[in-house]
């Protein structure tokens, strides 16, 4: 099971178990279907992974810190952060 708490500039994920660095691209392709998601691009890092998608006509980021062991939902634009209480109620 996983968790998710709603903050003004993210929504933190705490699943049960973290995906370890070579499974996170699969394990959020599955968190995050649903029919009003769609994945645009997946970029891997060192130590941080990124699977960038679109909700609502706006794009968001589902990030992973290998080092702090956290994932989280943030939006590159202040404006777009409204959808954000939308965007959990869709997880």
């Amino acid at each position: 099971m996983t968790t998710k708490t709603l903050f003004s500039d993210h929504i933190l994920i705490t699943p049960i178990a973290l995906p370890d660095d070579e499974e996170f691209e699969l394990w959020a392709t599955i968190y995050l279907h649903n029919d009003a998601i769609s994945s645009l691009e997946f970029e891997q890092g060192a130590d941080r992974h990124l699977m960038r998608f679109k909700f609502e006509n706006t794009t968001f980021n589902l990030n992973f810190e290998h080092y702090s062991q956290s994932i989280w939902i943030n939006s590159d634009s202040q404006q777009d952060l409204d959808l954000l209480p939308e965007l959990f109620s869709s997880l």
